[in-house]
């Protein structure tokens, strides 16, 4: 006996019919019940619409579609204005081409959800039924869940890799790559590389880190890799250059923050003949001894720059290079050329000596109201003399010498590099460096990776690899709006949305019709440099 019996998906509010027949079980001994689904009821009419798991196996039986514009098999209108953008985008920088090279039977689920993941902002992954009925995108079909997951858990590394390097081809060789890591915190105790370390947020949970390499001139990444939670910075430049030998960039340009530095670092920079800009620490022996002597004379008017604000400096010295032969038994040493660009900023330095004093105040309180602190004994013996009797209790002296010492660098900050160049061009091709900060942002925020929800090793490489081709997207949209200036009148959702209200119109026997646009819609294509979309 055949009956109809309806279930609604507490999650997404959806209400599906299933077709139920009852049967006896002769082993069990009981009337059981075989369910099939026949669809989604429409909350208005009540009427069944089949879904495609039900109907699967009749369009396959299709013919395939020929070539030319699809002619819609039913009426339909929806929105399509920012997927356009998206489409013109993915052309223009070659990720549809490079997609369907590496994943040709999965990359228009993979432009899909990479649009959604841009367009919807941080809006979860079973929410993208909804999203795919109103728009016109790539798959035109929906994805579930599990369809999701399978997608992700498809994408192999092999396939990964191909993509990198066919993007990488895309890019200018001679632009300086910034380099830099975040974490991912999980909640997840099955995968490996979840680890407890430095947690850039101060995150208490596990965490994974994710290295980017982002080009800076065309504000594009093209690389990613993966790691493991308790890996520090400075660990992961040697297996960087082997990775991008590997895909043929062997002489390549890296810019880096200081948590990168390490002699080992510097002497496998040197070893692979790699450019590299590195921001230094000031306490570092060598930095600080090629500015004492120049340090009398630093703050002379004709080094400063006026558009910055500091006094700027390059002083040419060298680097002690060193590389082990362990097969000869051996360990080469030379002298390597390098330059260390010093700057000095008035503000920063009276801002660091105000918050210098006020911590030496408070060491002083603890000492004298006989509050010590552990962790703070050794800033006790650096910078006082303690004195303690019985008639006059604890005596507190500054030890002038050291608070002078500790003050001579403040204000200061240093960028070394072995590529010759002034010191206001190194100081601008490190601060573009922040491309890299506000792709971390958008990982994390629009594109819904502060926290990883996968429980799998191959879901999570998955999802790392579309949301690393949405932020492809991202990226270039952000640099036009900056390049054009949209950024004071736009933020970049509010881009969006103004473009993704223009609908599209299909119907049966119909090419695909464009509805209305505004002049700034117009205007707004233009200055995505992408055509205007017309109809079919």
């Amino acid at each position: 006996m055949a009956a109809i019996v309806y279930q609604t998906d507490k999650r997404s509010g959806i209400t599906y019919a299933y077709e139920s027949v009852s049967y006896w079980d002769k082993e069990k001994k009981q009337s059981r019940a075989r369910r099939t689904l026949i669809g989604r009821v429409d909350k208005e009419t009540g009427e069944i619409a089949p879904t495609d798991g039900r109907n699967r196996k009749k369009q396959d039986a299709k013919e395939p579609s020929k070539c030319g514009p699809r002619v819609a098999e039913i009426a339909h209108r929806s929105f399509y204005g920012s997927i356009y953008l998206l489409d013109a985008i993915g052309e223009q920088l070659g990720l549809t081409h490079d997609l369907k090279q590496c994943f040709p039977d999965t990359y228009k689920q993979i432009l899909s959800i990479a649009y959604y993941l841009i367009l919807e902002d941080s809006t979860p992954l079973y929410r993208f039924e909804k999203w795919g009925i109103l728009h016109k995108h790539p798959y035109g079909k929906n994805i579930t869940s599990q369809r999701s997951s399978e997608l992700f858990a498809s994408i192999t590394e092999k396939a990964k890799q191909h993509f990198f390097t066919l993007q990488g081809n895309r890019r200018l060789e001679n632009e300086f790559w910034a380099y830099d890591t975040t974490s991912l915190s999980s909640y997840s105790e099955t995968l490996q590389q979840v680890q407890f370390g430095f947690n850039k947020e101060h995150d208490r949970l596990p965490q994974l880190n994710v290295a980017l390499v982002f080009g800076q001139e065309s504000n594009l990444p093209f690389y990613y890799r993966k790691l493991a939670g308790n890996i520090p910075d400075a660990k992961t430049v040697r297996h960087l250059l082997e990775e991008l030998n590997i895909h043929g960039y062997p002489k390549v340009k890296l810019v880096m923050d200081r948590g990168f530095y390490s002699e080992d670092n510097i002497n496998c920079l040197y070893r692979d003949h790699v450019k590299f800009l590195l921001s230094v620490r000031m306490s570092l022996a060598f930095v600080r001894k090629e500015l004492d002597v120049i340090y009398d004379t630093f703050r002379s008017f004709e080094h400063y720059d006026e558009n910055y604000e500091l006094y700027c400096r390059t002083v040419q010295t060298t680097w002690n290079y060193t590389q082990e032969h362990p097969q000869r038994g051996e360990t080469v040493q030379e002298s390597r050329r390098l330059y260390i660009h010093y700057y000095y900023n008035i503000d920063k330095a009276a801002e660091d000596e105000k918050a210098f004093d006020r911590r030496l105040f408070a060491l002083k309180q603890e000492l004298e109201s006989s509050k010590r602190i552990p962790e703070h004994e050794k800033l006790y013996q650096k910078y006082f003399t303690i004195k303690t009797t019985p008639i006059r209790g604890t005596q507190v002296t500054v030890r002038e010498e050291n608070v002078t010492n500790a003050r001579r660098y403040y204000g200061f900050f240093a960028l070394i590099t072995n590529e010759k160049m002034d010191a206001v061009t190194a100081l601008e091709i490190y601060r573009n460096k922040d491309v890299v900060e506000k792709a971390f942002g958008n990982l994390k925020e629009r594109l819904n990776m502060r926290r990883t929800l996968v429980s799998s090793e191959q879901s999570l490489e998955g999802k790392l690899f579309v949301q690393f081709v949405a932020l492809i997207y991202l990226s270039y949209i952000k640099k036009q709006m900056q390049v054009k200036g949209l950024l004071k009148d736009y933020t970049l959702p509010g881009l969006l949305d103004k473009l993704d209200v223009i609908e599209c119109f299909e119907q049966p026997g119909k090419s695909l019709r464009i509805g209305e646009m505004l002049e700034k819609q117009k205007q707004l294509y233009h200055q995505m440099g992408v055509n205007l979309p017309a109809s079919l």
